[in-house]
């Protein structure tokens, strides 16, 4: 494993075989923590990434665009064999729990109804452009046949296509079917970052939501620690397939 200094700058095109695209660093720290980081400049935007021997991630913000670009970057500059989404995703089947970890066999984008087929894995994956309240999580559910439902990952898979690389995605069940989020959206920026300093002072000043913002921290806690687990089995040597179609699922 590789650790040590932080290295700046652009530099030539590297090389490694698994890339992985998170939204937030929470979710990965236990995974990344003893990683090189290396800040990197594409289109005009800057990355943090987090390299181990083969393997590269970056942690590209929350939404659909932010894990676009953070995808498009990480293939530019590592020409991986395989894009990874990685991160939370919400419970759309009451049987699942906080901790479970989901290979889904297909992505669906509710925007446009757009399919990636995946050669292994079970169920469906739904990414949805906001976090999904719980009458929202019953809706997708309804209508796509999902098990759980996300942000990025179909645009993390869009952007693999679209550069001919293969796509592949490991999500962990953060909330639950029932939960329902506090306002998050306002402490999300333009580029994805979500301010967790901004949130902390919103919820200090409202009793009300101390016991939700609580449960969110533990569940937030043990996902993490079940995605890091996972991650951290990925091996370099196996690059999955992904089916080559792109479907339309058709809303009941």
């Amino acid at each position: 494993m590789r650790s040590g200094g932080r290295w700046i700058g652009s530099g030539p095109t590297d090389m490694s075989r698994v890339a992985i695209v998170a939204a937030l660093e929470r979710e990965v720290r236990g995974l990344v923590k003893q990683w090189r980081v290396i800040e990197k400049e594409h289109a005009g935007r800057r990355f943090r990434f987090f390299e181990n021997d083969e393997v590269v991630l970056v942690c590209g913000g929350v939404g659909a665009e932010a894990a676009r670009r953070a995808a498009e970057a990480v293939i530019a500059i590592y020409a991986p064999g395989v894009v990874y989404s990685v991160g939370f995703a919400g419970a759309l089947d009451a049987r699942l729990r906080v901790g479970e970890v989901m290979q889904p066999q297909s992505v669906v984008n509710a925007g446009d109804g757009s399919t990636v087929r995946l050669d292994s894995g079970e169920g469906v994956l739904v990414s949805f452009g906001s976090v999904a309240s719980p009458a929202q999580k019953a809706k997708l559910r309804e209508s796509f046949a999902a098990q759980a439902v996300d942000m990025e990952a179909a645009a993390v898979a869009r952007a693999a296509e679209a550069r001919g690389v293969e796509f592949a995605v490991l999500k962990v069940i953060s909330d639950e079917f029932d939960f329902s989020f506090p306002a998050m959206e306002r402490f999300v920026d333009s580029d994805g970052r979500f301010s967790e300093a901004r949130f902390a002072l919103y919820a200090a000043v409202r009793p009300w939501l101390w016991v939700q913002v609580a449960r969110l921290a533990r569940n937030s806690g043990r996902a993490s620690r079940a995605l890091c687990e996972s991650v951290g089995k990925i091996d370099p040597t196996r690059i999955p397939a992904t089916t080559d179609s792109r479907e339309t699922v058709i809303r009941r």
